[in-house]
């Protein structure tokens, strides 16, 4: 055995890694979960142990590890220094990914990841050679084939009734299922180890998530595990995926639920139902100007609205983001859901709420069977679980004792049925508005939960993937609290006929990975009364470059054809589901930018999947970015619509030098020779008093060299560029963060 009892706890990092190579020996294959919940100590004495001993061979299997961003080029890296400094303050990094990046990861130490940032692997032959391609939920199944035998995790904890108790916190993903099947691989006689480290800044969340330390060998704890979390700031969102959000709007349900992922087109969405319902005449307004409700008038009146949120959302997502605490904070996400079949039937049919329990309501769980005739112990409990039964009654001797007053349980007698009446509780207890398996975001949102009220934050659960991603294992009551459900996915290129690449190039090239994404698309075709909505960019680039990403037919796909549903550009929504493919393939042509849609359609007809005679119509025939440009942009003089529609860590100066260095990168390979003669023609410009802020920010305001003079040059030129100077916004921009501004 590892310890004499499970929970040991050590304040020594050295130590325990010691220990963990004594039991299991030097080769090594180490799991972590995705993203924050990496025990960043305990795998950077790991690592540094297996650089210290070649005969440590050690395999690293994850995802998405976290890197604090530092920039390529000198000006990259004079913006984002000052950033990461201010903003990642306190937050260790992954020794691994530093040696990693630099080309140094040690030779006896291998990285496998089964998701990563976006394009950040792309054309390195080793985490490409190294991916896996994995499914969410199957992630364990193949990191223990894998060989896995030492697990780690970051968590939390606090006291409850004097006992410190656990929390997976961000992470319960996948960790509860390893920590599971480990225990068997235990109980066969395998030496693995499960280590936790505890951090008190983690906030400590509900749900499955909540563990007792016997759940790990190993418990690292101690004021050098309280660091910084990582934080990423929000990503701008620019008009195209406000667009892209509104479109998406109109197809959620009030008293649905919903799933959206993180990033400007999650954000984007919100921000569109949070001005569906905080200011529902400017959403009509733009919808009809738009056309979006003439055009798409059955499908929304079928599976969309676009009124004010009575019932609400309820969230079901592996990802809880900042997005789904925006919702709850414009009171969108308040559709509570509970673990109990016999409940949740009685909620959907409109029977019992939340917030009100009827005072037939034992009638209506006798008529279920939900409970005996005759309350037994296990029925007082689950009325007392749920608040139907007030608090401070007790179940003796099959009578209910309220004080010096006893209760018969007999409910075949109508004065027993009348007389429990007055031990009714009057609203239901246990309920959830969000269902998560993990999370991450701006240090806000983390600061949120943590400031939160114990009872109110045991309304976001987490739990794992394997019951967030699929409905397996609880089809039943999975179903009744997901009803409604729109599962909102991202793809990076669509064909006319359904299919969506979000995961790897048709070269072979890993982008990121599928994660949850086919998760969620199964189980939208499983569910009745749900739809995926896949959100794909009309085109990519610019310039010469420009290309569309509504194509024919391309080399790879995620999801296939024949799971098509919804697709939503920026240009409007295709119902592509139970069509046939000359109907498919006219609908994806219509929401494709406009400049790509005459090559799409003759290839279609050339290949017979449309008839010759077939015409796009006049209707769809501008879809422009002046189209969306003039739409929105006259609304962001009233603060919708915003660039940071939840706030930023940015500065004004740094918001605007973003976008700049962004544009002339795009620049520099749409059309090289503009840029050349820009950056000419302002060497001979003298420098804009406007320009004065940002070179500051720069550290280029008073250069010292002639390679700094030539930086503050192309730093003069990328601003005026986007109209820094000649365009200055009429309206503030938020760098408050997780200030609502609409």
């Amino acid at each position: 055995m590892l310890n004499e009892k499970p929970g040991m706890i050590y304040n020594d990092v050295k130590k325990c890694v010691e220990t963990v190579i004594n039991y299991v020996g030097k080769d090594i294959t180490f799991s972590m979960t995705l993203a924050l919940g990496k025990p960043v100590l305990f795998i950077n004495e790991l690592y540094r142990r297996a650089k210290e001993d070649p005969e440590i061979s050690l395999k690293i299997i994850t995802a998405l590890s976290l890197e604090i961003p530092k920039g390529h080029s000198e000006l990259e890296k004079r913006f984002l220094q000052p950033l990461s400094d201010r903003v990642f303050a306190g937050v260790p990094e992954f020794d691994y990914m530093l040696d990693f990046r630099e080309g140094k990861l040690a030779k006896n130490v291998e990285l496998f990841e089964f998701f990563s940032k976006a394009g950040t692997y792309l054309n390195n032959p080793i985490p490409q050679q190294h991916h896996l391609s994995s499914h969410y939920t199957h992630v364990v199944r193949d990191a223990l084939a894998l060989g896995t035998n030492v697990f780690g995790e970051l968590i939390g904890y606090q006291e409850i009734n004097g006992k410190t108790i656990y929390s997976m916190a961000c992470n319960p993903d996948i960790c509860l299922e390893t920590i599971r099947k480990m225990n068997v691989m235990k109980a066969n006689g395998q030496k693995v180890v499960v280590i936790g480290e505890a951090n008190n800044k983690m906030p400590f969340m509900y749900g499955d998530a909540v563990v007792e330390a016997e759940n790990y060998d190993i418990i690292l704890q101690g004021p050098q595990y309280d660091y910084e979390l990582f934080c990423p700031p929000q990503n701008p969102v620019a008009l195209s995926d406000h667009m892209i959000g509104l479109n998406v709007s109109t197809l959620i349900k009030d008293g649905g639920t919903l799933q959206v992922g993180i990033g400007a087109l999650g954000d984007a969405i919100v921000s569109g139902l949070i001005m569906r319902n905080e200011h529902n005449d400017v959403y009509q307004e733009i919808l009809k100007k738009a056309t979006l409700t003439k055009r798409y008038e059955k499908l929304i009146t079928q599976w969309g609205d676009t009124g004010v949120f009575q019932e609400g959302l309820f969230g079901s997502s592996e990802m809880f983001v900042d997005a789904f605490m925006q919702m709850y904070k414009s009171k969108i996400l308040k559709r509570k859901v509970f673990d109990s079949i016999p409940l949740m039937k009685l909620i959907n049919d409109g029977k019992l709420s939340a917030d009100n329990i009827p005072s037939d309501i034992i009638d209506q769980l006798l008529e279920m069977k939900a409970v005996h005739t005759k309350l037994s112990a296990k029925d007082f409990a689950f009325l007392s679980e749920y608040g139907i039964l007030k608090k401070g009654l007790k179940y003796e001797n099959h009578s209910i004792i309220d004080g010096e007053l006893s209760y018969s349980v007999d409910m075949n007698e109508e004065t027993n049925r009348q007389k429990i009446k007055q031990l009714l509780g009057k609203e239901l207890l246990k309920g959830f508005v969000i269902q998560g398996a993990f999370f991450l975001g701006p240090k806000a949102f983390y600061q949120a939960l943590k400031e939160m009220s114990e009872e109110e934050r045991q309304l976001f659960v987490m739990s794992a993937v394997e019951k967030v991603n699929q409905l397996y294992g609880g089809e039943e009551l999975r179903t009744l609290q997901r009803k409604d459900a729109r599962f909102v996915n991202t793809g990076m290129v669509a064909s006319v006929l359904g299919s969506i690449a979000s995961d790897q190039l048709e070269n072979g090239q890993v982008v990121s990975g599928i994660g949850g994404q086919y998760n969620f698309v199964a189980m939208g075709h499983a569910l009745s009364d749900a739809r995926v909505i896949m959100m794909v960019k009309s085109t990519k680039g610019s310039g010469k470059n420009l290309k569309s990403n509504i194509v024919f037919r391309y080399g790879h796909c995620s999801i296939p054809k024949h799971l098509r549903d919804i697709v939503v550009t920026e240009y409007g929504i295709a119902d592509i589901r139970s069509k046939p493919e000359k109907q498919v393939i006219a609908e994806m042509i219509n929401i494709a930018d406009s400049r790509f849609q005459k090559q799409l359609l003759d290839q279609a007809k050339k290949a017979g999947k449309i008839p010759m005679d077939y015409e796009i119509p006049e209707e769809f025939r501008n879809n422009l970015p002046q189209k969306i440009s003039t739409l929105l942009k006259p609304y962001q003089s009233q603060g919708f619509f915003q660039q940071f529609p939840f706030g930023t860590d940015f500065t004004e100066e740094e918001v605007a030098l973003g976008g700049a260095l962004k544009s002339l990168k795009a620049l520099a390979k749409a059309n090289r020779l503009k840029l050349v003669k820009g950056i000419g023609l302002e060497l001979f410009r003298p420098i804009p008093k406007s320009a004065h802020n940002y070179l500051k920010r720069m550290k280029l305001l008073d250069p010292a060299s002639l390679n700094e003079k030539v930086l503050r040059k192309i730093v003069v030129f990328a601003l005026r560029n986007v109209n820094t100077f000649a365009d200055t916004p009429s309206f503030p921009i938020n760098t408050t963060n997780h200030v609502k501004s609409n």
